[in-house]
């Protein structure tokens, strides 16, 4: 199993079924897809409307998800401020989260995110960057 973050699923989504979904599946072959919470949490929020809402809940209804345990918030929180001491701040205190979840589940992580390669030096996050194409007519910045 793999641990999939919002950075990868949102650029999946946003190339919805086409070349992008296609490298995801390449990527990870036989490997199940697991999902944070947390991740579920950023994508539901950025629904467009009713029925992308209604879309992506129905997606999160059919996928496992990965729930945080409840020393997961301080482990989280230990990681942000040992980061933090060391003169490296985090974007998203979630990604602390998401990080302690691969930990905690012992899980490759896919994300495209720099970020999680500040907290792999800290602590021992199995990583996979991958970097997707942009769906056809998107510019990059």
């Amino acid at each position: 199993m793999i641990l999939i973050d919002t950075t990868i699923l949102v650029d999946v989504l946003r190339g919805s079924g086409t070349e992008n979904a296609e490298r995801l599946v390449l990527l990870i072959g036989s490997e199940d897809m697991a999902f944070a919470r947390f991740t579920e949490l950023e994508v539901l929020v950025g629904a467009k409307d009713e029925r992308d809402w209604d879309r992506l809940r129905t997606f999160f209804s059919k996928r496992t998800i990965l729930d945080p345990q409840p020393d997961t918030w301080w482990k989280a929180a230990r990681l942000y401020f040992d980061l933090r001491r060391n003169g490296r701040t985090l974007r998203s205190i979630a990604d602390c989260c998401i990080a302690q979840i691969a930990l905690e589940h012992d899980l490759p992580l896919v994300h495209n995110d720099r970020d999680f390669e500040a907290m792999a030096e800290v602590v021992p996050l199995k990583l996979i960057r991958l970097k997707l194409r942009p769906p056809s007519g998107t510019m990059t910045r």
